[in-house]
């Protein structure tokens, strides 16, 4: 495994141990996703640029679309949570409840 592939890797399993672990506010949780994001999108171009083909060069800028999108509706989702719960606690939100 070249350092490159190694440090890209790293960076997006940090992200995922971050998710899986670090769950007490959901803007760590949102950081977290987007820095897998800009992992898996940093690795995709390097991989494009790589390969020297022009088939694939579309694929870093689908992914960082939907990595913006993903962005968005995790901030509505965060401005709705703390405007009706008062708060961004992971433990506060309830499923059960309407």
């Amino acid at each position: 495994m070249t350092p490159v592939h190694f440090a890209f890797s790293s960076a997006f399993l940090l992200g995922l141990t971050g998710l899986a672990f670090h769950r007490t506010h959901l803007l760590s949780a949102l950081l977290c996703l987007e820095g897998m994001m800009l992992s898996l999108f940093i690795a995709l171009s390097l991989w494009t640029l790589q390969l020297g083909t022009t088939s694939f060069s579309a694929a870093p800028m689908l992914l960082l679309a939907f990595s913006a999108c993903e962005a968005s509706a995790g901030l509505a989702l965060l401005v709705a949570t703390a405007r009706t719960h008062g708060t961004d606690r992971l433990q506060s939100l309830n499923l059960l409840q309407c």
